[in-house]
């Protein structure tokens, strides 16, 4: 994608606490933001990291503009020597990040920014708005794919996305996820991910009749021919007369493949069972039986239940929107700042909600597997110098429920840091794997669940802990603060 100037996509405080640094000359002091949530969106077991490449491309470019430059000195905020500074800035920090498609859990940094703090401060605004809102979709994408049991899902939500940047980026998202593919052309163009799509009903509406539109719909796309039945009676005219093209497809010598019908209204279940009936009579039961029709994981979970016929699944408004938790509540956090000898010091932020006490210092994440099945065991908040020797025991507790708690044999794990490197003194070091190969690694993640982390409702929750370092640290400044408040 060109580069797009995004210099101004930020919350004005984020400008003027970056003035107020200037002014203090404490502008250059570097600092260490985590950006991580607190819950996990539509009561899931998991979510997705997604949004990563577009976060990059994001700090790749960030520079101000002339005009973004002369936007700024309008508004008779910013002072000339504060306004000269930003005409060269450029990001110079670190980055480190998860990759896109990883499992991730509450309380993780998906992203660690070491930076001077004018600079780790204005990118706060813009990484949560693009990291949010894609790990938001791929989510929910996964469970949707999740309540399709293996059958192809579809996403085409353009028309009711949040706009034309939600719509694109959120389609790769929801392909991350586990969509076989987009209606939207632009993503697919941009990111090389496959382009699906039937024709509507006005095609048949502009017909004289719907079988001479399915007629010339087969003529024009042999090889993709998924017949919309549902314009007039999906019964009584639709499976009909797309069960009369196919036969003369069939009879003109037009092999039949990627071809069927699709459901767009109606008792999904109850016209899926009859239509294969009457395409199976007709010899034609490897026809594809596409749905649509405001479909979301709950309602695809219930036609699976009740035996619905449907082989191919499209899913669009509830998927792009992500209809029943439009917001993933990511959250962006001082964590440490060096001190005049250049040593970091750890920062906590408390808070009357237990939830919103940040964990301090410069953090990493520990994966644990269970090396005998590949499954995810725990994972371990600890401190960047930490490590873990696979062949010692390891005593895991959920720092939410203390009273849970596994001890793990030496030699019965493995261990995996999910953080990686992504800029390095302002350089892009780190570069995106394709769409696609992000989708195989997301599968592969997701197969590291347990089933019973991937259900819908009430999934069991993943142990995230922190090492006993980092444990210790956060109660001693707990305790500091405390008795500092006395």
């Amino acid at each position: 994608m060109e580069s797009r100037d995004f210099a101004l996509l930020t919350d004005l405080y984020e400008l003027t606490m970056m003035q107020g640094y200037y002014e203090t000359g404490s502008y250059k002091r570097e600092v260490v933001f985590d950006l991580f949530y607190r819950k996990n969106p539509s009561g899931n077991g998991y979510a997705i990291a997604a949004g990563l490449q577009q976060a990059m491309d994001y700090i790749r470019n960030l520079r101000f503009t002339d005009e973004d430059i002369s936007y700024l000195e309008s508004l008779k905020l910013f002072c000339a020597d504060f306004i000269d500074y930003l005409r060269d800035f450029r990001f110079t920090g670190e980055i480190y990040a998860i990759p896109e498609g990883t499992i991730v859990f509450p309380h993780e940094p998906l992203m660690r920014v070491k930076a001077p703090i004018v600079e780790a401060q204005l990118v706060e605004t813009a990484l949560l708005n693009i990291i949010n809102h894609q790990s938001l979709i791929a989510t929910k994408a996964a469970r949707v794919v999740w309540a399709a049991q293996g059958d192809p899902v579809m996403e085409f939500g353009l028309r009711r996305a949040q706009g034309p940047d939600a719509g694109t980026w959120g389609a790769r998202a929801a392909v991350i996820g586990g969509c076989c593919g987009t209606s939207n052309v632009l993503t697919g163009k941009l990111f090389d991910v496959p382009v699906k799509g039937t024709h509507a009903h006005s095609w048949v509406m502009s017909f004289p009749d719907e079988l001479t539109a399915f007629r010339e719909y087969a003529r024009l796309f042999p090889d993709a021919c998924l017949l919309l039945v549902d314009t007039y009676n999906t019964l009584e005219s639709g499976v009909p007369n797309a069960i009369q093209v196919f036969r003369e497809m069939q009879a003109k010598g037009i092999p039949l493949k990627n071809y069927g019908i699709r459901l767009d209204s109606g008792d999904l279940a109850y016209l899926s069972k009859k239509a294969k009936a009457m395409l199976e009579e007709a010899g034609f039961g490897d026809a594809v039986i596409s749905a649509s029709s405001d479909l979301d994981e709950n309602l695809i979970a219930s036609l699976k239940l009740q035996g619905a016929k449907i082989s191919l699944w499209g899913v669009g408004t509830k998927l792009i929107t992500s209809d029943d938790c439009p917001a993933f509540g990511g959250v962006y956090k001082l964590a440490a700042e060096e001190d005049e000898n250049g040593n970091f010091l750890p920062k906590i932020k408390l808070s009357n909600n237990p939830e919103k006490v940040t964990n301090p210092g410069i953090k990493k994440i520990f994966r644990i597997y269970e090396k005998a099945t590949g499954k995810i065991k725990a994972d371990l908040i600890g401190l960047a110098d930490e490590t873990i020797d696979e062949t010692q025991p390891l005593h895991i507790f959920d720092s939410n429920a203390k009273w849970k708690h596994m001890n793990l044999a030496g030699g019965s794990y493995t261990v995996r840091e999910l953080l990686v490197p992504v800029f390095i003194d302002g350089k892009q070091v780190y570069e995106s794997p394709s769409v696609m190969e992000i989708q195989a690694y997301c599968d592969r993640e997701k197969a590291s669940l347990w089933d019973e982390h991937m259900r819908l409702n009430n999934p069991h929750i993943v142990p995230v802990d922190l090492t006993d370092k980092l444990m210790d640290l956060k109660t001693k400044l707990i305790d500091e603060m405390s008795f500092a408040k006395k």
